[in-house]
């Protein structure tokens, strides 16, 4: 079988789960003909790529912050372009994050004929549309998570598949192993809130004061409150210390990546927890699959809120909301993101949980629960078109 080398960059933990999921998948069809290099975390380090830095350093959200950090994001990109194009592997796959990622790829076709592919679809549909056919002039190929995702990429000129998104095949906790974590944390009954502030620097430090005025509020009308906070790696320390003093005696869950006591003991907090509040993203299906009712909402810098708030093409960010095409998930975003507005969403939703659930339950299936693994789809998706992929040999052009 012949050897293959695939260049894979992802800049954030939700990235690097995605990122090993498709080196999984790689390897169920190559074996050890398959090796990779490029940029991951944990998950993909433990599955034998060697990052060529820190993931972190690129694990930078918001207009203000890119600018503040523009002089080693710049530098971090060229470090990234010059490592694949000295690889020349046969394929460069570069995982979310466009605000780094597409300009990777952009660096690596303006300097080289290596194969692009992005894996997950910017939001086009959201805001900036124009994003597509830019990307189109540098990416080969899509690998979509959402349904409705490819007719926007391939209207642009880039092939695109829908492989399925990673949540519908992680394990969710049973009622047992909820209750098992209620009486272990000492919670009982009580009514059970997770708080999920998110896992980037910038986004955590706009939305934690927020929360904790939500947190406080909700606290006063419930005082029999408990909390539940899962901690993301790169922010961990830093949301571990600011909950230390909020009301609702927190129960922070340590990241736990590759440990797998860790990540059952969330899992059941997920599936134990009445309701959440969280910072949007992704974590919305994860909520979801768990049966969560859910509270969303985001704020970012001014600068950010300015240009972002102007382009928005969609009433809701949501996926839950997107993918079931409902809007029974509270959000409140931008401007309207403030303690006050959570709070009264956080009570209103656990005065009745039940309203969300068929939506959580048609998303599941849309996202193709019961189906192949996402990794593995993705996998075969790029394979699909190695056959028309020679290995280009390319020359850098310096």
């Amino acid at each position: 079988m012949t050897a293959r080398h695939v260049f894979v960059v992802a800049g954030e933990p939700s990235g690097d789960k995605l990122g090993a999921a498709l080196m999984d998948g790689m390897r169920a069809r190559l074996g050890d003909t398959v090796q990779f290099s490029g940029v991951g975390g944990p998950l993909m380090t433990a599955r034998g790529l060697s990052s060529i830095f820190p993931m972190d350093d690129i694990s930078i959200m918001g207009l203000g912050a890119i600018l503040r950090q523009y002089r080693t994001l710049k530098a971090r990109i060229r470090q990234t372009a010059d490592a694949a194009i000295a690889a020349q592997p046969d394929v460069v796959i570069t995982i979310d994050l466009p605000e780094f990622s597409l300009r990777v790829a952009k660096e690596i076709k303006a300097r080289s004929d290596l194969r692009c592919v992005h894996y997950v679809a910017p939001t086009v549909w959201a805001w900036r549309p124009g994003r597509a056919t830019r990307m189109a002039a540098h990416v080969d190929h899509v690998l979509a998570l959402l349904p409705f995702e490819p007719p926007y990429m391939t209207a642009a000129g880039m092939a695109c598949d829908f492989v399925g998104h990673p949540v519908v095949t992680e394990p969710v906790a049973t009622e047992a192993e909820a209750g098992a974590f209620r009486a272990e944390t000492g919670i009982g009954d009580a009514p059970l809130l997770m708080v999920l502030p998110g896992s980037r620097r910038s986004e955590v430090a706009h939305m934690l004061p927020i929360l904790e005025g939500a947190v406080t509020r909700v606290a006063e009308a419930r005082p029999d409150l408990r909390l539940v906070v899962p901690l993301a790696g790169p922010v961990a320390e830093t949301v571990r210390t600011a909950v230390q003093s909020w009301p609702g005696e927190p129960v922070c869950l340590d990241p736990g990546t590759d440990n797998a006591e860790a990540l059952a003991r969330k899992r059941a907090a997920f599936k134990a927890a009445d309701t959440a509040l969280a910072t949007s993203g992704t974590v919305a299906l994860e909520l979801a699959a768990a049966g969560t009712p859910m509270v969303i909402g985001y704020t970012m810098g001014w600068l950010s809120r300015q240009v972002i708030g102007r382009l928005l093409l969609t009433d809701t960010v949501n996926l839950v909301n997107l993918v079931s095409d409902t809007r029974t998930v509270p959000e409140r975003i931008g401007t309207d993101c403030t303690a006050e507005a959570l709070a009264e969403a956080t009570l209103s939703v656990m005065a009745d949980p039940g309203a969300q659930q068929d939506a959580m339950r048609l998303t599941m299936e849309r996202l193709g629960a019961g189906g192949a693994d996402p990794g593995l789809r993705a996998a075969d998706a790029v394979l699909a078109r190695f056959g028309a992929w020679k290995k280009p040999g390319a020359t850098a052009r310096l």
